[in-house]
Formats: structure tokens, sequence, C-alpha cells
């Protein structure tokens, strides 16, 4: 009886060890950063503007082809709030100065983005956590595009869709999902390309080879 109810305990303490193994591991997953992004977001100030990352160097090309992962919203964050405002000053530094950025395009292979939004009054940068296209329109529009990370090059592509909805979720935690239309929504496809690796290269690739079939 006796030995029947230390092997219960036993049992017991395995399954509580993988289970307790099974949580860390989670929440591993859905740490904000890795020690090497820390300490590269973490090498200068606030306002600092960061190195973009460009397809012409190939250890930076391996980054951004490289999907980046879900960012936990937490308002109280400090790292987390750090990179968000050197992701903004990149984007609106004179070296680098365009109307939308992803975090992969400094280094960084988390989902978050910069937009400007051309549909509000006073066109802002708006900050977006985790976002994703939920539906485009089966409309297109013909627009040049252009991207920090590919220098001196811009192109007309005829694939970005005119609408499309959206889900994200905010640095306080809220979920929200939005329609966006026109040249903002464009701005929207080109950031949430990023965060899958894809550059709009990619896109104006696929509309020769079909003009060419």
């Amino acid at each position: 009886m006796k030995n029947i109810q230390i092997r219960k305990v036993i049992v017991f303490l395995v399954l509580y060890s993988c289970f307790i193994s099974c949580s860390s591991s989670k929440n591993l997953s859905k740490k904000c950063f890795s020690e090497k992004e820390i300490a590269l977001i973490m090498r200068a100030d606030s306002i600092k503007p960061m190195r973009v990352y460009k397809i012409t160097n190939k250890e930076d090309s391996l980054v951004l082809r490289t999907k980046s992962v879900y960012v936990k919203p937490n308002p109280k964050d400090p790292i987390l709030q750090s990179f968000v405002k050197r992701l903004y000053a990149t984007v609106r530094d004179s070296v680098s100065m365009g109307v939308g950025i992803a975090a992969p395009q400094v280094g960084v292979l988390r989902n978050i983005i910069w937009v400007q939004r051309f549909d509000k009054e006073g066109f802002p940068f708006e900050v977006y956590l985790n976002p994703k296209i939920i539906k485009y329109s089966e409309g297109k529009q013909t627009v040049k595009e252009g991207c920090l990370s590919i220098p001196d090059r811009a192109d007309t592509l005829n694939s970005r869709s005119k609408e499309i909805f959206i889900e994200y979720d905010t640095l306080e935690g809220e979920h929200k999902t939005e329609q966006i239309e026109r040249f903002t929504a464009v701005i929207f496809q080109h950031e949430i390309d990023h965060l899958n690796g894809i550059l709009y290269l990619d896109h104006l690739e696929k509309e020769l080879r079909n003009n060419m079939n």
C-alpha cells in the first residue's frame, strides 16, 4: 500500500514538472525580445534612430527575409517602449525618412510597424503590434513604391488592393479591427509584408512573370 502511494506521488511530481516546463516554454515564446535584440535596442537612447537594414548587405538581407514573431503588448515594458520610440525616430530621421517602417528593417524580428495615416487629419504616425490582414479587396490600385531597405529604387506596382481589413494589438493591449483604403492601405500592405519576410520586389517580379505568360 505504501509503495502504491509513493508511486502516485512520483507520477504526480513528473506530471507537475512537465506542466511547469510547458508553461515556462510558453512564457518564453511570448518574451518580447531576445537578448541580442535587447542589446541592439538599448545601445542608444530612445530618441536615437536605428540603422536601417539594406538588401545590398548580405547579412541584412537574410534578416529582411526572415519572418517576425508575436510581441506581447505591455505598456509597462521599458524595452518595448524604448524600441517603439527608436523605431519611430528611425522612420522620421532625415537619413531614412519614410511613410512607414517595420521592426525587421532595423534588425528586430518582432511584429511591430509604424504607419503614417494619410486617411486621418494631420497625417499622424501610429504604431501597430501583431498586425494581420484578414481580408483583401479584389479591386487593385496602381502605385509607385519605394523602400527604406532598397536604396535608390522605386517601381510601379499594379497588385496592391484598394481596400484591406486588418486586426492588430495596441501598446495598451487592446485588440482591434479596422478597414483601410487607398494609399494608406498600400503602406499597411507594404509594412506587413516586411513582417513576413516579403519585399515589394517580390510582387513586382510576380507581375512581370504574369505579363510574360
